[in-house]
């Protein structure tokens, strides 16, 4: 079995060698541009004012600048990611080391009257939520959050156990998609998602012939007056029928690229995600239908979203002070927003589809890391006949393994279908509630859980650890528990 903070000190080890040598790479590279700035100065003096030698010495000291700069962009990404890397193990010691608690998102915001996540302490401040969220991405943590939310069937939680398994060792994998991720401001996928569930505007089919005939026109005319064939006149007169014409589609034109402007920022995230998972050749079930899911018409996704980008450069282009005019007589943004509005219309809903693909194998990631960090934890075994709970050496993942105290814990299949527990008060009771509780959720999330042994099947929870009287209400604390009793489902 490796050892997960030896392992991760390695790495850290590595990546920070790796960081101080591209930072010595850039600092010699930064000096070498400065000098081949400087005498490309000096040359063009020479060119232009003392005539001395021909202007191709500046051209050639230019140009290797521009060479050397390409290179410096480069190994700054290389060094920047370098840094990620060396903050993946960072917060991986930490959390080994116990160390993480506000360190973290915490998913507060998931609790949102959820019935039994603020008992057991599975969002906010010092939660199993920031233990396990290693994710980077809104979906990623979203998809994270639900499986904490929401037990899993039988089977499904199975294929996460396989799948979570296999991701276990990927170290490299598993950095790789936390670099990539964390290049976005704040791992943003909401914006993509909203785009490309709303409805295309369709052009219809001729309007994209009409425009790039328009198009064709204006090329010739200008052809032609360039040539003093026919008047200037003529082209003019042109333009101003050409410009009404496109203006009877300006607010569905408008419509289109505004829709596109913010969700274009998110779009080289996706696709680096993507195109990181498209090349891991996965062997589990899930992970392999995760694969599947991702090809439209057999062509991956990264390459989809890459016509998208390209289409959205263009786009950019047009905002340039001397490519502008070019582009307002050829009518490029309404055509372009035609093609953006056709790969809406034959892709949008598939970015769902990838988007999902994207946030269930980084959540997969997430609970794969934290059984990678707790090599003592163990998988529960799924029964499919119950209510049966059957736990060894049952502890909290929250409480430090040689602080914690463990406990056997066992109810239905032939044994008791009720525990009362009773003791001082300091004696641990809450504790042990919330460590079968957290063991529950976790093991239906598909993930290990903090116990020698943990054998169950498919569970009702319900907790009652932080009900509280209310006096406006009227409601003492008994009866707000009998209340909240009244919501859980049977084990029946």
């Amino acid at each position: 079995m490796v050892d997960p903070r030896a392992e991760y000190d390695r790495r850290l080890a590595d990546r920070r060698a790796r960081i101080a040598a591209l930072d010595r790479i850039n600092f010699i590279i930064s000096n070498i541009r400065l000098g081949i700035a400087g005498v490309g100065a000096a040359l063009l003096w020479m060119a232009a004012v003392r005539a001395s030698i021909s202007f191709t010495w500046p051209f050639l000291a230019w140009l290797a600048f521009a060479v050397l700069a390409v290179i410096h962009a480069r190994r700054l990404r290389r060094f920047e990611r370098a840094q990620s890397a060396e903050r993946v193990y960072l917060r991986g010691l930490d959390r080994i080391s116990g160390r993480w608690a506000g360190t973290g998102r915490d998913g507060a915001a998931f609790l949102d009257g959820h019935p039994y996540a603020g008992d057991l302490d599975l969002f906010g401040p010092a939660s199993i939520f920031e233990l396990l969220n290693t994710t980077r991405t809104e979906i990623g943590e979203l998809t994270l959050a639900d499986w904490l939310r929401t037990p899993a069937a039988l089977p499904e939680v199975r294929a996460r156990q396989a799948a979570i398994d296999e991701l276990r060792p990927m170290l490299d994998f598993k950095e790789d998609v936390a670099i990539l991720a964390s290049e976005s401001p704040v791992g943003r996928t909401g914006m993509l998602a909203a785009w490309a569930g709303a409805p295309a505007v369709r052009f219809s089919p001729a309007l994209r012939v009409a425009l790039a005939a328009c198009a064709l026109i204006t090329i010739a005319l200008g052809f032609v007056v360039y040539r003093d064939m026919i008047a200037p006149e003529w082209l003019f007169g042109w333009l101003l029928l050409e410009a009404g014409f496109a203006a009877l589609w300006r607010r569905q034109v408008h419509q289109v690229l505004h829709g596109i402007d913010t969700p274009e920022r998110d779009l080289g995230l996706l696709a680096d995600l993507l195109a990181r998972i498209e090349i891991e050749p996965f062997t589990s079930p899930r992970l392999a239908a995760l694969h599947q899911t991702l090809l439209t018409g057999g062509v991956p996704p990264s390459r989809r979203i890459a016509q998208l980008r390209s289409l959205v450069s263009w786009l950019d282009s047009t905002h340039n002070m001397m490519f502008a005019p070019i582009a307002f007589v050829l009518l490029l943004r309404q055509q372009l927003a035609i093609a953006i509005d056709r790969w809406h219309a034959a892709y949008g809903p598939a970015v769902s589809e990838w988007l999902r693909a994207v946030g269930e194998v980084e959540a997969l990631g997430a609970l794969a890391t934290f059984a990678y960090e707790r090599p003592e934890d163990r998988f529960p075994e799924l029964v499919d006949q119950g209510p049966v709970y059957d736990a060894d050496a049952l502890g909290h993942p929250l409480i430090a393994p040689e602080l914690g105290v463990r406990n056997d814990v066992r109810l239905g299949d032939g044994g008791p279908r009720l525990i009362l527990i009773s003791g001082s008060n300091m004696s641990g009771k809450s504790t042990l509630l919330r460590s079968v509780g957290v063991s529950v959720v976790l093991a239906l999330a598909g993930a290990p859980v903090a116990a020698r042994r943990l054998r169950l099947s498919a569970l009702a929870l319900g907790a009652t650890l932080h009900i509280e009287d209310s006096l406006q209400a009227g409601h003492s604390r008994f009866y707000a528990e009998i209340l909240r009793i009244r919501t859980m489902p049977s084990w029946s």
